[in-house]
């Protein structure tokens, strides 16, 4: 009986060990981990490092409409993006120039022009001999945006006037044109006709404003056209009847300055009806057919 209990105990005892060298085994085996307590520990006993300032930020482009983003993405030819910029300037500030209106009717012929001027013959005032000459820019600045620039002569060099007009409209036979002019010394303006380039020289209000406002740098001549204008004071209206000579033909027309240009018309109108005179609304102006080469 003693016998048999002591082999099972030192079967009892050979099975711990066994279990116990397997144990020891697999830690043996087992990585080594950090417990996270004291990892937490450690960081928090480390001093902290110093801050590294944030790199600043890359330059903010300016914001793009949305014609400018576009054209951002759309490459440009090699020429043109190696190009300098092109020059820019004001816009026309004609807006707070007069406006000129008045009512322009074309006289059929010679003898219509005839029998309207022994009709208003007791009321003439003057007859003026005018030699008007237009000039553009070099490149055409000024006719690019529908306007023109005159000298106009009167007699023999004594007065000489230059306008800068723009945008003219003529409708059922009233116009209206912004229009800035001047006085200019006949000698001056003898001198420009002449020679174009002085324009560009010349102290005076209104080339100064071609000069900026358009940046024309040179001129040139365009040519020009001979008016004779008799001026009558009837019914309060202040008439002009002109006999204007082309190079090639001569127009014949009556024109009016007036605030109230459709009560001016319907005066004028109800005299040439009534003397059977042959007339129709002006459907350009002088310098429009000037440019044109042929009458209307």
């Amino acid at each position: 009986m003693s016998d048999r209990r002591a082999n099972l105990n030192r079967r009892e005892m050979t099975r711990g060990t066994s279990t116990f060298t397997l144990w020891c085994y697999k830690m043996l085996r087992r990585k080594p981990t950090k417990s996270k307590s004291r990892s937490k520990t450690k960081t928090n006993s480390r001093k902290p490092a110093a801050a590294t300032p944030p790199s600043p930020p890359p330059p903010l482009a300016p914001p793009l409409s949305s014609a400018g983003w576009i054209a951002a993405k759309i490459p440009l030819p090699r020429r043109i993006a190696s190009a300098s910029p092109p020059r820019t300037f004001r816009a026309l500030s004609l807006l707070s120039s007069p406006m000129e209106v008045e009512v322009k009717l074309r006289l059929a012929d010679a003898d219509a022009h005839r029998r309207v001027a022994a009709l208003l013959s007791p009321f003439h005032v003057v007859t003026h001999h005018q030699r008007n000459l237009f000039f553009d820019g070099a490149a055409s600045e000024l006719s690019a945006r529908r306007a023109a620039l005159r000298l106009r002569f009167y007699g023999d060099d004594e007065r000489c006037v230059v306008s800068l007009k723009a945008r003219a409209v003529l409708v059922d036979g009233v116009s209206r044109v912004e229009e800035d002019e001047e006085d200019l010394d006949p000698g001056v303006g003898r001198g420009c006709a002449a020679e174009p380039r002085k324009l560009g020289t010349a102290e005076s209000r209104v080339l100064g404003r071609v000069r900026e406002e358009f940046g024309v740098a040179g001129f040139v001549g365009l040519g020009g056209f001979g008016n004779v204008r008799s001026v009558y004071d009837w019914k309060g209206l202040k008439l002009e009847v002109d006999e204007t000579k082309f190079d090639f033909g001569t127009l014949y027309e009556i024109e009016c300055e007036s605030a109230d240009p459709e009560g001016a018309k319907r005066v004028l109108e109800e005299l040439l009806k009534e003397n059977g005179i042959d007339y129709s609304y002006s459907t350009a102006s002088k310098f429009a057919i000037f440019r044109s080469g042929k009458l209307p």
